[in-house]
């Protein structure tokens, strides 16, 4: 499903600054899989996570998830390819405060131009999965931290991708909303999908459902 081979990543924010964030990474991870990527903020977890995403590029290497190469593509198929087949959960959410729940959860479908039946059916699945459904037409600002991560899991899951990604989901959380969180993603595991989740968070470490954890260090695995 995806695989990183031989990804080497380097900013380079000015003429005489240098950055590398990843060097040689190879990793591969089956369907249905679900990973940790374990390592200390900075150690280059986020980056693997964007270059599944397309969200960037690596500076060589391969990235190839559910059969395409990724890291060949241009801005707009990659999009495309983001939104049919990647469901991003990231740090801070990236909700849109002054939105209704409704509003944020169906910014995905935008580009699509879904028909309005369609579009309310699926706001109303996944609102209900996460039993927001009395929320619908809140002020996302107007929630509490777990509320609106369950309103961001809801606006990933909405064109209900393959493959879901989280960047340190738990960040924001007190112990049991961190709880509540892995049960979301057992529930997501059972249902097939991958699941890449980049943290520190040792609640991640011993979990049952987990099929491998892959420490990442100074850019390295």
């Amino acid at each position: 499903m995806i695989e990183l081979k031989d990804i080497t990543k380097i900013f380079q924010p000015n003429p005489l600054d240098t950055v590398v964030a990843l060097e040689d990474i190879n990793l591969v991870i089956k369907k249905g899989e679900t990973v940790v990527l374990k390592g200390a903020s900075g150690s280059g977890k986020s980056t693997i996570l964007s270059l599944i995403a397309g969200l960037s590029k690596p500076t060589s290497g391969e990235v190839i998830v559910n059969q395409k190469r990724v890291s060949k593509l241009v801005d707009d198929f990659a999009s495309l390819f983001r939104r049919e087949n990647i469901g991003f959960i990231f740090q801070k959410y990236n909700l849109i405060p002054t939105l209704t729940v409704k509003e944020n959860i169906i910014v995905p479908l935008i580009p699509t131009n879904p028909e309005h039946k369609m579009l309310e059916k699926k706001v109303d699945s996944v609102l209900k999965k996460f039993k927001l459904e009395n929320k619908k037409n809140i002020t996302v600002k107007n929630l509490s931290g777990g509320e609106q991560q369950r309103v961001a899991i809801s606006r990933a899951l909405i064109n209900n991708p393959p493959i879901m990604i989280a960047d340190e989901p738990t960040a924001n959380l007190d112990e049991k909303l961190s709880l509540e969180f892995i049960n979301i993603l057992k529930l997501l595991k059972d249902e097939g999908k991958t699941i890449v989740v980049a943290t520190h968070d040792p609640l991640f470490f011993d979990l049952d459902f987990v099929d491998k954890i892959v420490e990442i260090k100074n850019g390295k695995c």
